[in-house]
């Protein structure tokens, strides 16, 4: 079985633990205290178990040329990328207030520290779990740095390739051992031929040791179900309040009745996995008694006679009898009085007979 860790206080993942649901509002805050509370306390109302965000200290994030590049895109908050990302770019005390607020409400807080620096003041806040974006997953220093900090790790591949996260891994482990891996592809919205989600069975094959999630930025819910019903322990997505705002991400979001919907189908999924082991049930004994069939007698049988299979059909019979799949272990045996046509065979009737069977 895949090993579980403690990724928040008193929340594990791996093994048989529900899959931990983070909801992702990175950015689409529009830069607004407010709006990125509201989004909080969505998060927490859908059934999410984190609230993430983004936090970059964009000097470490960026060069300077990024910075001053003319940015005319419709979704700019600014002339200059620069200015862009500083509108969206919230503060270290507005992270602390946003924190204590996620505390207050009951649900877990975290961001993905964007550069070195901004892991440092992650660190320093205290967040459960570092996230590891996409874009730093083969800046190994960066890597090497976090996993030192000694905190669980969340680990995206989008960009990446196998090779790569071998590498991350073999980095990784013997630092920190407690960490796992989302299969993602950077796209958004993403579409479903690019999901791939077998990558999360080869993951699962690759990885054996820990668990493995999927990050998704395609539209609906479908297809981050189906990732947790082939294994997914831990699950992003994106979180808005209204897909038409200002914002490359938010088309690639969930909205709260989406967020909603997509939590209560994958807790019905995990209650739909159960078992692997095949046999009758306890709710299948209604449904049994009514339809479940027995061994009849398709002739008129004497007492004495020995059971042939010519003599033996199979219904729906009143009283039960033998199950069907005993009707060859019948054949050979010896009656000990007369069935009529049509009448159950039973236990009664056969000498020497065989345990009646249920399965």
């Amino acid at each position: 079985m895949v090993r579980e860790f403690e990724l928040c206080p008193g929340r594990r993942v791996g093994g048989d633990q529900p899959c931990f649901i983070i909801a992702e509002i990175g950015q689409n805050h529009q830069g607004d205290l407010d709006i990125a509370k509201r989004m909080i306390r969505m998060a927490k109302d859908c059934g999410a178990d984190c609230a993430k965000f983004q936090k970059s200290e964009l000097e470490y994030k960026f060069n300077k040329k990024a910075l001053e590049r003319p940015y005319t895109s419709k979704h700019s908050w600014g002339k200059t990328y620069g200015e862009h990302k500083r509108h969206l770019e919230f503060s270290h005390d507005q992270y602390r207030e946003l924190k204590k607020y996620a505390e207050e409400i009951g649900i877990f807080f975290t961001a993905s520290g964007m550069d070195e620096m901004a892991v440092e003041f992650l660190h320093e806040l205290d967040v459960p779990f570092f996230k590891v974006g996409s874009g730093d997953t083969n800046n190994f220093p960066y890597l090497e740095k976090t996993a030192k900090k000694g905190r669980p790790m969340v680990i995206s591949s989008g960009m990446q390739s196998m090779n790569t996260m071998h590498q991350v891994y073999q980095i990784v482990k013997p630092i920190n051992p407690n960490f796992c891996f989302l299969q993602c592809t950077s796209a958004y919205p993403l579409q479903p031929e690019d999901v791939n989600l077998r990558v999360i069975s080869a993951y699962q094959s690759a990885f054996p040791d820990i668990p493995i999630g999927y990050s998704g930025h395609e539209t609906g819910i479908a297809i981050s179900v189906a990732a947790v019903a082939m294994g997914a322990k831990v699950l992003e997505r994106h979180v808005t309040l209204d897909k038409t705002w200002k914002g490359s991400d938010h088309q690639a979001s969930l909205e709260p009745n989406e967020l909603a919907e997509l939590v209560k189908a994958i807790r019905t999924v995990e209650k739909a996995m159960g078992s692997p082991i095949k046999q009758l049930l306890p709710c299948e004994m209604a449904c049994n008694e009514k339809l479940g069939k027995s061994v009849v007698a398709k002739v008129a049988i004497p007492e004495g006679a020995v059971l042939t299979l010519d003599m033996l059909t199979v219904k729906v019979g009143e009283p039960k009898g033998f199950p069907p799949e005993s009707i060859f272990d019948l054949v050979g045996q010896k009656v000990k009085k007369n069935i009529e046509e049509d009448e159950t065979i039973t236990e009664q009737v056969v000498e020497n007979h065989v345990k009646k069977v249920k399965c």
